[in-house]
């Protein structure tokens, strides 16, 4: 029976944290601990059956017998809070990860993910029985370390997926054609798995691949009735193919929030058992809404408890959550690049055996500066029982005003909601006040913390003496339907371009490197790329204007000069310098820190790590 304690579910959630041997190590333990109270239920990562089928190199595993006394451990400890334990199984197929030595690639076809990857091998019979001894032989293994269920993912363009796909599977056999013959083996592995363990299965199911040919809402809502007659105990409905709509399999900031959960409510109505609804689900008023318009039980909860791994403890005791922002850039980025799960808005992801202790000295520490970094130091030191004073010339958050205001980018802004909450529930008041040396000199401070940000940098272009920059998307008139040249192509540079070519724009970019849109998330990088290049964008690389005059702009290019005529506009983004002067008007006089931007321009990940290395030292 599908019975838990509450309502949230943790879905599985890739982290990386493994040795390359598959075996638990003590940051899952510490990960998964921390986000085991007041929950129903944890599904871990998804655990590789076969070593040549990961996705990532230091994935968890459940292909042999010695993974069987770590994952016992680890579910002792995830169980000792209340919160069952699901074991995600899934085959990767075509999917799995190209760049690992021994990895073997099988699909339906022979035919690889357009979005790059391996030319896998069409499956015969044989590997298909292959693949049900993998599933069953690892779905014992999950009985026997102690697992309360076990979920099969039959969606995100993995191996079933595959099979079930028309977008994908082309067979002429008894596995291709029909949608009863594409879902035949998928159910095959299902029953297999049924007959050698008495856990419950789950199946994890896109209800739609959010692409063209690809299974829909219909084909997902037969399969849905399919499942529950063959005697799956709950369905977790979410959307997308990690092949080719990957956006939607990371529920990044870019796809519209609350489709799937239209979807799940469609299958909701068409089966009798549990279903759960998941896809960025970070608030308060998120559950209120799924609960309210579709009348949900349960709930899948993944980087929201990321970001926050208090987030049901918050929800019952009606506490202000962290938000997840749907970014992806320290979630996927940390994985993608090898150094493991992380999180842009919570530094401890990965170090949860670090702990912001009470301090026995209370300071009174003045702290310059109400950005992110700004306003996250204060409520760490705050939390460790300092006096602190938040100063601020402008308006609380800084630069990052405006870093929500390009196109999709709108759940950025929710770090500003919950800073501004956060404050006031700590009694921190911002002073709106500029300060100098003497003022904090003068005052009764023990240390003071530069948080003074970043401003953008001056280029000396002969002539260009009028020119715009980010912040001109808070004006109330927005350029229309006029020539655009922008200097400077790295992050802010491209999602200037994103926001003017809205405005039906035409845009050219001039970039001194090599490259675009540098420091950006990958997924944000390709999505806006291909918008850009939809919108006929100019993009001159190694490129740099020499000379701005009477709306022409003459350009230099590996010792070729050129120009561009009838500008209308011209906005610059070369980058940003730090704000910093304090520091050294103080220093030798009272112990100063500097955090953020004002430190080195970056990122708001570089914000609020600083921020807590900081709060850990006073």
């Amino acid at each position: 029976m599908f019975n838990l304690t509450n309502k949230f579910i943790f879905a599985p959630i890739k982290l990386g944290y493994a040795k390359g041997d598959g075996i638990v190590t003590q940051k899952h333990l510490n990960f998964y601990k921390a986000r085991s109270k007041n929950i129903g239920a944890v599904t871990y990562e998804p655990l590789y059956m076969d070593a040549g089928l990961r996705e990532l190199p230091t994935q968890l595993g459940i292909d042999a017998d010695d993974k069987i006394a770590g994952l016992s451990e680890l579910n002792k400890i995830v169980k000792a809070d209340g919160a069952k334990t699901i074991a995600h199984l899934n085959h990767p197929g075509r999917m799995a990860n190209p760049k690992i030595p021994g990895n073997y690639f099988l699909s339906s076809v022979d035919v690889a993910c357009e979005n790059g990857g391996a030319t896998p091998k069409q499956m015969t019979r044989d590997d298909m029985d292959r693949v049900v001894d993998l599933f069953k032989s690892s779905a014992v293994r999950a009985e026997k370390a102690g697992f309360d269920f076990i979920e099969l993912q039959f969606g995100y363009g993995y191996l079933f997926a595959q099979f079930i796909s028309q977008a994908v599977n082309s067979r002429d056999d008894e596995y291709g054609g029909s949608f009863e013959k594409r879902i035949k083996f998928p159910l095959e592995v299902l029953e297999a798995v049924k007959s050698v363990t008495k856990l419950p299965v789950i199946a994890r199911m896109s209800a739609d691949e959010m692409m063209p040919n690809g299974f829909g809402i219909m084909e997902m809502r037969a399969f849905a009735k399919i499942l529950e007659n063959k005697g799956v105990e709950a369905l977790h409905v979410t959307a997308g193919s990690a092949c080719s709509t990957p956006p939607w399999f990371f529920q990044h900031m870019f796809v519209p929030k609350g489709k799937t959960w239209s979807l799940a409510d469609t299958i909701n109505r068409s089966v009798k058992i549990p279903v759960i609804f998941v896809g960025r689900i970070n608030s308060v008023s998120d559950i209120e809404k799924i609960t309210t318009d579709y009348n949900a039980e349960y709930f899948g909860l993944g980087r929201a408890l990321v970001a926050d791994p208090d987030f049901t403890t918050k929800y019952f005791n009606k506490q202000i959550i962290k938000p997840c922002l749907a970014c992806s850039e320290g979630c996927l980025g940390g994985v993608k690049s090898g150094k493991g799960l992380g999180c842009i808005v919570n530094p401890l992801v990965g170090r949860e055996e670090i702990v912001l202790e009470k301090t026995g000295n209370p300071k009174n520490i003045a702290i310059v500066g109400a950005g992110i970094a700004g306003m996250q130091t204060a409520s760490y030191l705050r939390e460790k029982g300092h006096n602190v004073f938040l100063y601020e010339k402008e308006r609380a958050g800084g630069q990052f005003n405006l870093a929500w205001l390009p196109p999709k980018k709108e759940s950025l802004k929710e770090i500003l909601t919950y800073f501004d909450s956060k404050l006031q529930e700590q009694r921190i008041k911002i002073v709106n006040k500029e300060v100098n040396a003497e003022n904090i000199l003068g005052g009764d401070f023990d240390e003071v913390v530069v948080a003074s940000g970043a401003v953008p940098t001056k280029l000396p272009i002969k002539g260009l003496n009028k020119y715009m920059w980010a912040d001109f998307m808070e004006m109330d008139n927005l350029p229309t339907k006029e020539k655009v040249l922008i200097i400077g192509g790295g992050l802010i540079g491209i999602e200037i371009a994103s926001k003017l070519v809205d405005l039906k724009n035409k845009v050219t970019i001039v970039e001194m490197l090599g490259e675009v849109a540098r420091g950006m998330e990958m997924l944000e990088k390709k999505l806006s790329m291909q918008k850009l290049q939809k919108a006929n964008v100019d993009i001159l690389l190694n490129t740099r204007v020499t000379e701005f005059n009477d709306g022409t702009a003459y350009l230099e290019s590996e010792g070729e000069r050129s120009k561009i005529e009838d500008i209308d506009k011209v906005f610059v983004a070369g980058g940003m310098r730090s704000v910093n002067a304090l520091v050294s008007q103080l220093e030798g006089k009272i112990p100063v820190s500097v955090v953020g931007d004002a430190s080195q321009p970056s990122n708001v990940q570089n914000a609020i790590s600083t921020a807590f290395e900081t709060a850990m030292k006073l």
